[in-house]
């Protein structure tokens, strides 16, 4: 790449691409690069073990005599590198210099921190550019030869002020880069300048590039991520200035090859001077590259990207000039740090006011769910998706682009199993392989759950975005003839097309997302607490009113039956004398009477259904059934009816009451079946996971289904009193017995073809005191029943 240490060290793993897919030889360079990442991770470039040659390095120990010295050293004092060990820092720096550098390193702090000691002259006609830093227990003093001026950063304000004045005008990171380039070429004199980005995979993206026509354009390319190793990148943070002044050096090794205080290799990661692969030279000349220099940008303490520079012929960059350029590598770290940081302030600013509206439209109705629907423009711009679903109480709502409802639901179950939390992937296939066949609408996905214990969820869906990435060269490692890697030679652009992902989600996306299902499960909370309320205060109007219906109903019983009984009198003693008028009114009052009495008593047995208290023992079904229809036998002893009545199980549970609700149930097939010639009555059960379900079938007039949802309430009557007499008071008893035995009740029905109703009891009864009892033949395994939702 552009950067002395930024070489193909690796290889990616290719897709489809638009030259077709790779050829034999072209795998077998792709495998054997996992190999290579790996020796390129392990190569130990901070202790290279010698540096540049067109400075000079002293490893001094703690009383200032050198340990360590660069074997170029020579050529400086005249004298062989071996004679300078052990002396003191005046043998090479002169009084003036040690003196200098004696007092920094009393009163600076040197820790991993290169200090600029000032320019010294080491001869006559010698003077360098000092600096002085400690790493690793060593103390390490550079010099390279100083520009003609006294003071090196005498010229660095003139050299960077306009670009600081641009910084102020540039509105985005692109017009940063773009003015970057131009400022740094105009500085340096480098024939290609690029500032490139690194991404989430850790590819290297060129921004901004500016150049001599001589030299080839990377604008717009891409570099593979093993271009630059981890210990690279750890490198890039700590030393944020690199330079490579002749890739043709011959390096200048450090004199001994171990530092004698330390007793190892002497850590270099600070030191300017710093000698670079082999690898990564041969990589420089393969690419024409003849020097570079690199300079850092680090943004939240993260490698951001780099600026890197390449010239065709040896440069050395002096001193001062780097200083310059690293200054202006933190200044544009900083406007990209500050750009970055308002334009997402300002999205995730924007998100929240989304955020505002969708929570106001769940406030404005019964459930969140309704809000959302409410509001679907809002409910797909939150998260930037083309598509949105709200799963809840087992209903989907889709907005927009998305997968079925079926996959939907599948999805729902796959993350509640899977996830947890706000989840989110730009590759739903590769986490859940079913949204393969789905990736046009949903191959990105984030999640949101509503509920901890129910599979409630909002999901955005982002749709494939197919990419044409354009390589700087086949990203690749070439194997060399004995087995080791070698750097690539060409740097044709090569393209590769990207499938299977979305669109990414942005960390903020996620943080708003959480905030979203914070604000949803307060208002979900909320309504519980409200319900919970309006629970209990039915509760006790309920009791209120079962405790007066009980009341009236059994002070209503005398009355009635004394009108009853004064009118019969009156019908015995007077009718003869009565006109034929006055009977038929005394008739009507005695019938209307006799059905108030039955009313009433219909009444105070439905009072009582909730205050009585439950007696559960064990039951036989069969036995109540044949009895309950027995008495119907004698009743309707003038009418065809067939009874089936199929094997029915032992339960647990008041006998008294089931009795009632089975009578209630015949009654109706009995009643609801006499405009027939032949009525067929059937009594059956089966078993259906942890419960029994019992129905009563006829062949009667049945009921409208959509009337369906009325049968069990309070003087629900769906056929005209003057055809089918009756309170409509019965099933409303059915479904109140069948509840306090934890059941539910349920109808079918076509109008003129007969009705069937049913009503569930559970396999194993629980009590109000919490202990358990089985119904019918225990079952080894089956748990206590959960409540169920009625299918009716």
């Amino acid at each position: 790449m552009s950067d002395p240490e930024s070489e193909p060290i690796g290889a990616r793993a290719l897709h489809e691409t638009s030259l077709g897919p790779p050829d034999a030889e072209a795998r077998r360079r792709t495998l054997s690069s996992g190999v290579a990442d790996k020796d390129c991770d392990a190569e130990p470039i901070h202790i290279p073990g010698g540096i540049q040659p067109h400075g000079f390095l002293l490893v001094l120990a703690g009383d200032l005599s050198i340990v360590q010295a660069s074997e170029n050293l020579s050529s400086l004092t005249g004298a062989s590198v071996g004679t300078l060990l052990g002396q003191p820092l005046d043998a090479v720096l002169g009084t003036q210099g040690a003196q200098r550098v004696a007092k920094a390193v009393l009163t600076s702090a040197l820790d991993d921190a290169p200090l600029y000691i000032g320019a010294i002259d080491v001869t006559p006609a010698m003077r360098f550019d000092v600096t002085l830093h400690r790493h690793d227990g060593a103390l390490i003093v550079e010099m390279e030869a100083a520009a003609a001026t006294n003071d090196a950063f005498a010229s660095m304000y003139p050299l960077v002020r306009t670009f600081a004045r641009g910084l102020q005008d540039a509105a985005s990171v692109q017009a940063l880069a773009e003015l970057a380039v131009r400022e740094v070429r105009a500085l340096t004199g480098f024939g290609r300048v690029m500032l490139y980005s690194f991404d989430e995979e850790g590819r290297s993206h060129v921004l901004a590039e500016d150049r001599d026509s001589r030299y080839a354009s990377f604008l717009h390319q891409f570099f593979p991520a093993s271009d630059i190793p981890r210990q690279a990148r750890a490198l890039y943070l700590k030393n944020r200035i690199r330079l490579v002044a002749d890739v043709n050096y011959r390096p200048a090794r450090l004199v001994p090859n171990v530092n004698p205080v330390t007793g190892r290799p002497t850590d270099l990661t600070y030191a300017t001077l710093r000698s670079f692969s082999p690898v990564h030279l041969e990589y420089m000349r393969n690419m024409g590259t003849h020097a570079s220099m690199s300079v850092s940008l680090v943004v939240r303490g993260q490698l951001w990207g780099l600026i890197s520079c390449h010239d065709h012929d040896a440069r050395i960059v002096p001193f001062h000039m780097r200083v310059a350029v690293e200054h202006l590598g933190h200044m544009l770290s900083l406007q990209i740090e500050a750009k970055e940081e308002r334009a997402e302030g300002e999205y995730l600013a924007a998100l929240r006011r989304t955020m505002g509206r969708l929570i106001s439209a769940m406030g404005e109705h019964e459930n969140f769910a309704a809000g959302l629907q409410a509001t679907p423009k809002d409910m797909l711009s939150f998260a930037r998706s083309a598509g949105a679903a709200i799963v809840f109480d087992d209903q989907v709502t889709l907005l927009g682009s998305t997968p079925d409802e079926q996959t939907v639901r599948a999805l729902a179950q796959w993350l509640a199993e899977h996830t947890s939390g706000v989840w989110a992937t730009d590759s739903l296939a590769r986490e859940w392989p079913p949204a393969k066949a789905h990736e046009d609408k949903a191959c990105g996905v984030l999640a949101v759950p509503v509920s901890q214990i129910f599979r409630h969820y909002l999901l955005w869906f982002r749709p494939e975005v197919m990419q044409t990435i354009k390589w700087a060269g086949e990203p690749v490692k070439i194997e060399s003839a004995d087995g080791a890697s070698a750097p690539r030679t060409s740097f044709s652009p090569w393209l590769e097309t990207v499938r299977g992902h979305s669109s990414i989600w942005r960390q903020g996306e996620l943080e708003i997302a959480g905030e979203l299902r914070g604000a949803l499960l307060n208002i979900v909370l909320r309504r519980a607490e409200e319900r919970a309320e309006l629970a209990t205060e039915l509760a006790r109007a309920n009791k209120e009113l079962e405790a007066f219906s009980y009341s009236v109903s059994h002070d209503l019983r005398a009355p009635l039956r004394h009108i009853a009984g004064y009118g019969d009198l009156l019908r015995e003693q007077e009718g003869e004398r009565m006109s034929e008028k006055s009977r038929r009114f005394l008739n009507n009052m005695l019938d209307s009477a006799r059905f108030a009495g039955t009313l009433v008593d219909d009444l105070l047995t439905f009072s009582q259904m909730g205050r009585a208290a439950l007696r559960p023992a064990s039951v036989d079904l069969n036995l109540l059934v044949r009895g309950v229809v027995q008495e119907f036998e004698v009743e309707g002893a003038g009418r065809r009816i067939e009874w089936v009545i199929g094997e029915l199980p032992h339960i647990t549970g008041d006998a008294a009451f089931l009795q009632l609700a089975l009578r209630n149930l015949i009654s109706n097939a009995v009643k609801y079946t006499r405009t027939r010639e032949s009525a067929k009555i059937e009594i059956f059960a089966s078993r259906s996971g942890d419960e029994y379900v019992i129905g009563v079938r006829d062949n009667g007039v049945g009921f409208d289904m959509k009337y369906g949802a009325k049968l069990f309430g309070v003087f629900q009557r769906l056929h005209r009193a003057e055809e089918f007499e009756g309170t409509g008071i019965g099933l409303a008893n059915v479904r109140r017995i069948v509840e306090r035995h934890e059941g539910r009740t349920w109808a079918e029905g076509r109008l003129g073809e007969g009705a069937a109703f049913y009503f569930s009891l559970p396999v194993e009864y629980r009590n109000a005191s919490g202990t358990s009892g089985t119904q019918g033949v225990r079952q080894p395994g089956v748990s206590t029943r959960k409540p169920r939702k009625n299918h009716a």
